[in-house]
Order: C-alpha cells, then sequence, then structure tokens
C-alpha cells in the first residue's frame, strides 16, 4: 500500500482513521511505522497521528456515528499502535534527565493519553514508570516510596474523578513527591488543578514534556497536609449528595415513572440505561459541589445534550430528572442553585439538533 510513503500529518490522520475505523490493525500499525521509515519524528507519530485519532473516534462517538463497540476496538488498535511505534523508534527507559512515574487517577479508565505522555518522556530521555488505568492511591504511594521519582504526572479524563485526584495529589506531596496533572478533568485551562493543589498542569503531552524539561518540580515539604482545604465543603453538601446518590437515583427513578406512566413499560434494559444516566446525573452535580462550580455542571449537561440529541433523544428529556433532583435536594442551597443553573442553561442554548451532531 502507498500509505507508507506520505508523511504529512494530515494525510496520515485521514489513513490511520480509516484503518482503525475498518479494525484493520496491520494496515494501522504499517501507516505508523511507515511513518517513521519515512522519516517522521516518533513524537510526532504519537501526538500529530495517533493522538488526533483517538480524539476523533470521541468525537465520532459523541456524535453516534461510530458505535460503542467500534470505540473500543479503535482504541484497542490504536494502544497497539503505540505500543509498535515505541519499540520501533527504540524508546528505552534512560535516567538522563531522571525519574517521572506516569499514572491514571483511581477509577480513571482512559489510560490512552497518560500512555502517550509516557512513550514522549521516555524519547525525551527520562526513566519512566508507566503504571496505566486506575490506580489506588495506596499503591501510587508504596511505589513512590520505593521508587522516590522527581514527579508524578497524573491523567484523568473524566470530572467526576477530581474528589480522588485530590486524594492523590494530597497524597503525593505528602510522601515529597510534586505533581503534574493534565487531562480534560481538569478543566480547559487547568482551573481544578490548581483549585486542588497540584504543583503543576500540562494542556497536552508536549507543553509538559517541555515543562518538566525547562522547570524542575520542587519537591514539597515533606509531612501530613489536610486534604480538607477547600472552605466551601464544610457544608457537607457534597458529602450527603455523594454518600445518598444511589436512593437519590431511585427517587427520581420512581418519581419519573408516575409522572411517566409510559416508562412503566421501559424493558430492563431500558431502565437500566436511566437509571445510569440519572447516576452520571447526580456524580457531576457532587462534582460540582466539591469544586463550588456550577458551570462544570451546566458543561456537563450541555455535553449530555448533544449527545442526547445525536441519537435523536430531546435535550428536553433532562429537564423532569432535574426537576425531581431539584425537589429531592430543597434544603441543599448549593445543589439547588446548581440545578437550577443547568435546567436555565439547557433550555436557553442552542443545542445540536437530533440527528445531527457534528
Amino acid at each position: 500500500m502507498n500509505s507508507v510513503t506520505v508523511c504529512t500529518p494530515q494525510q496520515l490522520v485521514t489513513e490511520l482513521w480509516d484503518a482503525v475505523l475498518a479494525l484493520d490493525e496491520p494496515s494501522a500499525l504499517a501507516i505508523v511505522l511507515g511513518a517513521l521509515d519515512n522519516g517522521m519524528g516518533a513524537e510526532s507519530a504519537l501526538l500529530d497521528v495517533i493522538a488526533a485519532v483517538q480524539g476523533r473516534v470521541g468525537e465520532e462517538w459523541a456524535a453516534n456515528r461510530i458505535t460503542v463497540a467500534q470505540e473500543h476496538a479503535a482504541t484497542a488498535i490504536n494502544e497497539r499502535a503505540v505500543a509498535a511505534l515505541a519499540r520501533h523508534a527504540g524508546a528505552c527507559t534512560s535516567s538522563a534527565r531522571g525519574r517521572i512515574t506516569v499514572a491514571c487517577v483511581d477509577g480513571e479508565w482512559h489510560a490512552l493519553p497518560a500512555r502517550l505522555l509516557a512513550e514522549v518522556l521516555r524519547l525525551r530521555g527520562w526513566h519512566v514508570d508507566y503504571l496505566g488505568a486506575q490506580v489506588p492511591t495506596p499503591h501510587l504511594i508504596a511505589h513512590l516510596h520505593r521508587t522516590g521519582p522527581e514527579a508524578v504526572a497524573l491523567s484523568s479524563s473524566i470530572p467526576t474523578r477530581l474528589p480522588a485526584a485530590h486524594a492523590t495529589i494530597t497524597a503525593c506531596q505528602a510522601a515529597g513527591i510534586p505533581v503534574m496533572v493534565g487531562g480534560a478533568a481538569f478543566g480547559p485551562v487547568g482551573q481544578y488543578a490548581r483549585l486542588l493543589g497540584a504543583d503543576a498542569w500540562a494542556p497536552d503531552a508536549r507543553t509538559a514534556a517541555d515543562d518538566l524539561a525547562r522547570h524542575p518540580l520542587p519537591r514539597p515539604q515533606p509531612g501530613h497536609q489536610p486534604i480538607d482545604d477547600l472552605p466551601h465543603l464544610s457544608d457537607q453538601e457534597y458529602t450527603l449528595v455523594a454518600r445518598t446518590r444511589l436512593a437519590l437515583v431511585r427517587t427520581v427513578l420512581v418519581g419519573l415513572e408516575e409522572a411517566y406512566p409510559a416508562m412503566r413499560g421501559y424493558t430492563e434494559s431500558q431502565r437500566e440505561r436511566t437509571a445510569e444516566d440519572l447516576s452520571h446525573i447526580v456524580e457531576f452535580l457532587a462534582t460540582a459541589l466539591y469544586t463550588d462550580d456550577a458551570e462544570l455542571f451546566s458543561r456537563f449537561l450541555l455535553w449530555t445534550a448533544d449527545v442526547l440529541g445525536a441519537r435523536r433523544v430531546p435535550a428536553h428529556s433532562l429537564l423532569p430528572a432535574l426537576d425531581l433532583l431539584g425537589q429531592e435536594l430543597k434544603d441543599f442551597p448549593r445543589a439547588a442553585e446548581t440545578l437550577r443553573a443547568g435546567a436555565a442553561r439547557l433550555t436557553s442554548t442552542p443545542l445540536t439538533a437530533p440527528g445531527t451532531a457534528s
């Protein structure tokens, strides 16, 4: 195939996308390795080609143009392409710059961004311990005590993992290891990284590698650092909403069935999906309370509305659930205001028309 002669990232992205969409792993690997053989740098192949294709995978799933199965298969092929590229490029563990631990927050399954960073850091001469997805904080801390890295690079894509990220950041710093964070969970401009006390934030792997090379992170003073340093948490709203999530979901589900009798005819699968959607709503509400940022919840609702619209489910279908949840949480001022603000954004923001998401 002639794809191995293509050298521009844009052309390679198109070819790799076609290969992963066709679940053609051999062609995908040939495209990536051929790019290296024809002069493309390994870092560019990782970030300008593979990462770009993975970003499109997420966009196409959200727009309902690929299935969950296709999304998972494409991600798996991209992960194997990263591994093949690393072997082909000869990226090896070095100690020229020092040692970095790269890990995902506990509960975070989207590991490819962290893997891309790990490989870029290896290419740049770091000794990298890549721990993968969903690393429990106690195990991460035990690893840090054994290895004593210069820093931890912590990744998370889902905002609902921010409370867990806060615990991990605090534990790493208490062990004397500075923490750089990255990923969509930490906000478009890293605002939640600052809120949770991370030592550094980077918007992407290339910037992270540049920053770590330019300015080594100073080690925090060893010793206990309290995690409850967010004054707004003193009202206990976050704790109470998080702890009662399952009860809230059950109550709202019953309320929806009473208000909309047609729901009583739902199949078990439909009921499960509805309960999952409600659970996500409560989780994001709790995270908005943890960060004291109602906009976090509104962004989630708008994203969800677009995803539903792509599946021909009207955005206003979310409003009854928000109303019922608001009734249950009427004695929680911040939660009630966050729900009201989210509902107002849903009704005032132009959304993608059903079936036409892009």
